[in-house]
């Protein structure tokens, strides 16, 4: 009944307080009524029945203190508040550029660093429900996967037939980028964003990175590089006339060519040498790329004393009449 009630005047809520007063001064004074006489002894009367009007004696004055609390909480003027809310989300698209070469199959990221990369990409993508995200693939050649989509469990099931080999071997990070910029050059959204992941250095394609990332600065493109692989070296499996064995090589990534492209974009670069190091690597940028969501309240107030009001008025005639009527006293 009150889980939607509020009280515009709630201070009047103190007088209740004089309702335990006014019954123990009834109480004392109900005692004091009776006059004293002596008998004998009460084995006589302790059997005889009490009448109705001897049982509702009290009924008058606990209307009258019903009445007065009702009346309380008419004056403290209980509203019931609804409330509606209008919510405008202007999103973010984001294009994924994953380097699916050959080395992303190196283990110093767990499994390998493709499958690490995508699962964690998989989850930043899981707390964007707001966002168009896309996906591109890149190695010695670029395409898209994905195009920029709301439907995040189509990109999920396109995220897991992703693997190395796909395409041409190589790194032609930016044809990849370019691939990326070609699916949101158009887009309308307040943000258009880039993440490009990779772990080697670029050494194939028609289109430099730098280049790329003019380009994307030209359409208000941020690009965020991200430098997967641990520093030294890292175990990776080889294909051996005894069978597939791990065998360690260097790691190269062309750190100064991903800070340049982030600088230019105004974006930034990271370097992941571990999953746990990949995995804040995307929270730190989900922290940077926020949706804007405008939220919009509109309340509205109903007075609701006049049910209260009414049950006083209607207890108030019913005491009056079982008063000086049915339950009437001599003084």
């Amino acid at each position: 009944m009150f889980s939607n009630i509020e009280f515009a005047d709630p201070g009047f809520f103190w007088l209740l307080l004089a309702i335990p007063a006014a019954a123990s001064w009834y109480l004392w004074k109900y005692k004091k009524r009776f006059a004293q006489m002596q008998i004998s002894g009460l084995e006589n009367l302790k059997n005889a029945p009490k009448s109705i009007r001897q049982r509702l004696i009290h009924l008058p004055f606990i209307l009258q203190m019903i009445v007065v609390a009702l009346l309380i909480v008419a004056l403290a003027r209980p509203q019931t508040s609804s409330q509606r809310e209008e919510m405008s989300i202007e999103g973010i698209d984001i294009m994924m550029a994953l380097d699916v070469s050959s080395s992303m199959l190196a283990q110093d990221l767990k499994p390998n660093r493709l499958e690490a990369s995508k699962r964690v990409a998989l989850d930043f993508i899981k707390n964007r429900p707001n966002d168009r995200v896309g996906l591109v693939v890149f190695s010695g050649e670029a395409f898209t996967q994905c195009p920029l989509t709301t439907d995040h469990q189509v990109l999920q099931n396109l995220f897991e037939d992703v693997k190395s080999g796909m395409i041409e071997d190589g790194t032609a990070i930016g044809d990849g980028l370019a691939t990326a910029i070609s699916r949101l050059k158009d887009s309308k959204a307040i943000s258009k964003v880039i993440i490009l992941l990779t772990d080697g250095v670029s050494n194939m394609g028609a289109l430099d990175a730098s280049s790329a990332a003019e380009i994307a600065k030209m359409y208000g493109i941020r690009v965020y590089t991200i430098g997967v692989g641990t520093m030294g070296t890292a175990p990776y499996p080889v294909q051996t006339p005894f069978g597939v064995q791990m065998q360690q090589m260097e790691v190269k990534i062309d750190e100064p060519l991903l800070k340049q492209v982030a600088q230019i974009t105004d974006g930034r670069y990271f370097r992941a040498t571990s999953n746990k190091k990949l995995i804040e690597v995307y929270q730190a940028i989900d922290e940077l790329e926020k949706s804007k969501i405008d939220v919009t309240v509109f309340s509205k107030k109903g007075e609701e004393f006049h049910i209260w009001a009414i049950w006083a008025a209607t207890l108030l005639l019913l005491m009056i009449v079982l008063k000086y009527t049915y339950l009437k006293t001599l003084p």
